[in-house]
């Protein structure tokens, strides 16, 4: 079993250091659990992307990158591939995107 290395984009950081603490932590383990397994149960590939999947923690998505090849997944943030976010804004952000 490979073990990938989990990177944050800056911006996907200081979005999860905004939420509240038991939410952070909550999406904190569930990011680093993708070291082990990058595609979980329940994980889904984003249509509009050939590279972009996202898991969800409750109310929150978060979006990332699997590079296979290099063995890393990097959990992104741009006005493409939001943070881990509120649902209804994700989508909204995508929508005003295309």
């Amino acid at each position: 079993m490979q073990i990938y290395e989990v990177r944050l984009e800056p911006s996907a950081l200081k979005e999860l250091e905004r939420l509240s603490s038991p939410w952070m932590e909550k999406v904190f383990v569930r990011v680093e659990a993708l070291a082990i397994n990058p595609r979980p149960p329940g994980c889904k590939k984003l249509r509009h992307s050939e590279e972009e999947w996202r898991i969800r923690i409750g109310d929150y998505r978060a979006v990332y990158i699997i590079d296979d090849e290099n063995a890393v997944v990097e959990v992104t943030q741009d006005s493409s591939s939001t943070r881990p976010d509120r649902r209804r804004q994700m989508y909204e952000v995508r929508q005003v995107s295309v």
